[in-house]
């Protein structure tokens, strides 16, 4: 494998996980369609049934092991069929009756149905906010912390390192979720934590046709569990799903330095702006979490929230907005946006928007939502 220890980011994307260069074949190989392979005499080899395994995925998994701990010989890495399957996998595949689990109480809201199955199941679930690292104050006893950071939706940040100390020091694993930030934005391992866990489906392919999640870890025996529970839920994605994830890594780079850089021009475009409340970015020098943040993340992410007065005035917002698709995901090309209350699932006032930058030109995009805005008050 080449050495890959001096690459910038620009070119770990565009080179992460392809193979070595053989004589008249593509760079990336195709996706390969396999239920089955030729498995004559003993069960040996790496590809032997494709609910286990399969080419396509290999690939696509060195390439997110190369982005979450570059030149890491240890890091290991499984992909799923969507984020919530990663986050499953984890879960489930280390907790028993009996355990104790520290989740976010900020944090994405299918996170309220898992803590409903782990109850069910007889693990004791304790939830903390993600802001102040408020999570240390209920973690003793924990088999497993849960870290949200940026948080999702109000874009809080805790100090990954400091929670990883404490948690290691009473034998406490660690789990990100790193979906907002990317690799590029934020390395988990590199901050100590035992699992790198993020939805694929946001901004790592980024372009809102691909459900994909994965898990990097740099412990052989915890990433066995975590690939023993995908084979067992057989939540795996399909070959062209990977194929496409890898194809658009290509781009990470590209599109996560101009999604940022209009993020943060669009913060501070809403900053100026009387009707708008509560706004939220990592990046903005005055955000509650910037220091934090600006210790431990390398780029700041392409989302930023804030509230309008009221119901009515979010809606109309939106409906004024003509750069800008009313959706419910993040991190990909086209800006995004939503009334996050919509949902019933998250502690936010009825007019907060969860608004998703994109790589649209930054004045084109500024303008639109400026014009929006003062739509929605007349």
């Amino acid at each position: 494998m080449t050495d890959q220890r001096g690459w910038g980011d620009g070119t770990r994307a565009v080179r992460a996980g392809l193979p070595e260069p053989e004589k008249h074949e593509p760079t990336l190989p195709g996706p390969v369609f396999a239920a089955h392979y030729h498995l004559p005499g003993e069960p040996t080899g790496p590809y032997r049934y494709g609910r286990d395994e399969n080419p396509t995925w290999t690939h696509l998994e060195r390439a997110i092991g190369e982005l979450e701990a570059p030149g890491s010989p240890d890091v290991e890495t499984a992909v799923f069929a969507s984020g919530m399957a990663a986050i499953s996998a984890v879960l489930f595949s280390l907790l028993k009756t009996g355990d104790v689990a520290v989740l976010p109480s900020d944090g994405y809201q299918s996170l309220a149905l898992l803590r409903e199955q782990l109850e069910a199941y007889g693990i004791e679930v304790r939830t903390a906010p993600t802001g102040g690292d408020a999570q240390l104050d209920v973690l003793a006893g924990a088999r497993l912390l849960w870290i949200e950071t940026p948080s999702n939706p109000g874009l809080d940040v805790c100090d990954v390192r400091r929670l990883v100390k404490a948690a290691h020091g009473q034998g406490a694993l660690v789990a990100v979720d790193n979906t907002l930030a990317t690799p590029l934005g934020q390395r988990p391992l590199e901050l100590g934590a035992d699992f790198s866990v993020a939805s694929g489906t946001k901004g790592l392919t980024g372009h809102g046709d691909i459900l994909l999640g994965h898990v990097a870890c740099l412990d052989a025996d915890l990433t066995a569990a975590v690939r023993r529970w995908r084979k067992l839920a057989g939540a795996i994605p399909g070959p062209m799903e990977a194929w496409l994830a890898h194809r658009s890594l290509a781009t990470l780079q590209l599109r996560v330095d101009r999604q940022c850089e209009n993020a943060l021009l669009l913060a501070r475009a809403l900053a100026d702006r009387d009707e708008v409340s509560g706004l939220r970015h990592p990046g903005l020098p005055g955000d509650p979490s910037h220091e934090v943040a600006a210790g431990q993340m390398r780029r700041f992410g392409s989302v930023v929230s804030f509230a309008l007065a009221d119901r009515e005035r979010a809606e109309r917002f939106l409906d004024a907005l003509r750069l800008v698709d009313d959706a419910t995901s993040f991190g990909g090309v086209r800006s995004t946006a939503e009334r996050r209350a919509r949902w019933g699932g998250d502690d936010v006032p009825e007019g907060f928007i969860r608004f998703s930058v994109g790589a649209e030109d930054p004045d084109d995009l500024v303008a639109d939502v400026l014009r929006a805005l003062d739509a929605a008050a007349g």
